[in-house]
């Protein structure tokens, strides 16, 4: 749920409801005209019917007015277009990468997120791309609206005023998760915003977390490969396909998956095998070789998407959920 809404006057709000009072107006006029015309010439009025000849006056009207028009709507939708193309010179910067089915946003300092954290009062301008298919971002607050193309570079800019939380989801049938790739958009106020930025918020939450829980979490092996592991987990949206509470998704769950057997069809025919490093880094890096039974066939691989570390922490994370 949207807890905001933006008070910015919005060039895509001007031009619409620009055409939405044009539309009004000739349904107004073309009402009047018409009940005019009833009463004028009905048949108790003029029981004969008569030719009306040509009227070069009234033909000029009608092609100058709805030419005028046009040329109206053509004006303020340009200039609204033009506004929403050009990003302010101090704009900030973030990278977004679309992907089955998970958004990923990269910060100038290095900082990844499936979440677009933004402070108030601060212009940002996104460049967006997919790592597969067609994808399309859509943040209905702001009125903005981009696809992500494999390949290609497209990019979009917003001004967030007001402090919240507000929907950003893709709006192109991108596969079965498709319904599910939404995120949100957290504009915080400056200071918050330069916390989490410089890791301090992150930091001090960690700090709060483990001090009453120092046995616990050390009984449980949290170590950093294995934080970093559910982070990447986040991120790098592996949330989208596979849980890790036991409940199969569009992918097998993660919890217990680490040593247990799993049937595979491997070249249209299927075999046994223990869910180990080996072949769950086999998985990551070419998911056609071996696919789990019961599942489709839409891992896509994460080859040049995940670093050897990346994946030993992955990997960590998965063990570590039993």
């Amino acid at each position: 749920m949207v807890t905001g809404w933006p008070n910015l006057s919005n060039p895509a709000d001007d031009t619409f409801f620009f055409i939405v009072g044009i539309s009004v107006a000739l349904l107004f006029l073309n009402t009047a005209v018409m009940i005019y015309f009833v009463i004028r010439y009905s048949r108790k009025r003029h029981p004969k019917a008569e030719e009306v000849g040509e009227n070069m006056p009234l033909e000029i009207i009608w092609t100058v007015v709805p030419t005028i028009l046009v040329l109206a709507i053509f004006y303020v939708g340009w200039k609204g277009f033009v506004y929403m193309r050009t990003a302010p010179p101090d704009a900030m910067v973030i990278h977004v990468t679309a992907r089955q089915w998970s958004w990923t946003f990269d910060y100038p300092n290095g900082k990844e997120t499936n979440v677009l954290n933004v402070p108030v009062r601060k212009p940002i301008k996104l460049l967006i791309t997919s790592a597969d298919v067609l994808h399309s971002l859509f943040i209905p607050a702001y009125r903005i609206k981009e696809d992500a193309v494999p390949g290609m570079e497209t990019h979009l800019w917003f001004l967030p005023d007001q402090i919240g939380s507000y929907d950003l989801f893709c709006t192109e049938y991108c596969g079965v998760g498709h319904s599910s790739m939404m995120t949100k958009v957290d504009v915080m106020t400056q200071q918050d915003f330069d916390d989490w930025y410089s890791g301090k918020k992150e930091a001090a939450a960690e700090a709060g977390e483990r001090a009453p829980h120092k046995t616990a979490h050390k009984e449980q092996g949290a170590e950093p490969l294995v934080h970093e592991g559910a982070e990447l987990f986040q991120t790098k949206g592996c949330v989208a396909c596979h849980t890790t509470d036991g409940t199969p998704k569009i992918g097998p769950t993660f919890k217990g998956v680490f040593g247990k057997k799993e049937t595979v069809t491997h070249n249209g025919r299927e075999r046994e095998i223990t869910a180990d490093e080996e072949f769950i880094k086999q998985t990551l890096l070419h998911p056609e070789i071996d696919r789990v039974k019961g599942f489709p066939p839409i891992m896509p691989s994460q080859q040049g998407q995940l670093t050897d570390a990346q994946i030993n922490a992955l990997i960590d994370y998965i063990k570590s959920l039993k």
